[in-house]
């Protein structure tokens, strides 16, 4: 299941930026990343933007190279408003998700795979929103319950 601490809903931020940081910095705190991984996300998403439409709401799904990550790990962001991230693939395509989940992956031979994974899950507009939970109402037991990401995506995270 998802770690409960590394869930934040009503994510009031006002740029993509204030969202990475806050999230690698739950990473970090929870020991999975790096000193060195906020900073590589941040690069990353300049330059590899990781924005995705989906049929729900657009999302996004920053992540970095695995030598900054020390164990697999995930934090996921609902944002109260959403703030811009430029489109995966298409960087002069703005979008606006409301989810954001940042990975932290140590093997690069899973990186493509999870990544694939969370496609399919994104695609299937009844999955996505049972990971909002709509929005406000939602605490993160009731993500974690409704929708195991762990087990949608594989991903292995440390306990």
């Amino acid at each position: 299941m998802l770690k409960e601490e590394l869930i934040l809903l009503d994510m009031e931020c006002k740029s993509r930026e204030e969202v990475l940081i806050t999230l690698s910095n739950l990473l970090y705190k929870s020991g999975a990343v790096k000193n060195t991984f906020q900073e590589a996300v941040l690069k990353r998403e300049v330059i590899y933007p990781t924005g995705l439409p989906a049929d729900a709401f657009d999302i996004a799904i920053p992540h970095t190279d695995g030598e900054h990550t020390i164990f697999p790990a995930m934090a996921v962001g609902v944002l109260k408003e959403p703030v811009v991230f430029q489109q995966m693939g298409s960087p002069e395509i703005e979008l606006k998700p409301r989810l954001v989940m940042m990975l932290a992956i140590n093997d690069p031979k899973t990186q493509l795979g999870t990544l694939m994974k969370i496609m399919d899950v994104i695609q299937n507009e009844d999955k996505l929103k049972k990971i909002i939970c709509n929005y406000v109402d939602a605490c993160p037991d009731d993500i974690s319950d409704n929708m195991s990401l762990n087990a949608e995506i594989g991903l292995p995270l440390h306990h």
